[in-house]
């Protein structure tokens, strides 16, 4: 696809200046990027599914991102980054549950 014409946004685009969109400060404190190879993907997708949907469900977020792999990582810090993000994007407060931090 030529992308004359079109705006590109890359995972660098989504900070403003040197604040942090909250999908990335939700990526970073939850650490769900790992080596980051698939984060820059994970994020745009992730980004352009709260653009389109502000309170994605579990399973939403899912398949939204089923063509993403990640191989240094599980998924489950990456779906509740989202949704952590999905949250403040929303204007609610929220913190991720202890068991996502320190395990059970």
């Amino acid at each position: 696809m030529d992308a004359v014409g079109h705006d590109v946004q890359t995972v660098e685009g989504m900070a403003s200046g040197s604040d942090l969109d909250p999908l990335q400060h939700a990526f970073a404190d939850f650490g769900a990027a790992q080596c980051g190879y698939c984060t820059p993907g994970i994020l745009l997708v992730a980004a352009a599914l709260l653009d389109a949907n502000p309170d994605p469900s579990r399973e939403e977020i899912k398949q939204a991102l089923a063509g993403n792999l990640c191989r240094c990582t599980g998924y489950l810090k990456i779906f509740e980054a989202v949704e952590l993000a999905a949250a403040h994007k929303r204007g609610e407060q929220a913190e991720p549950s202890k068991e996502s931090i320190y395990g059970s």
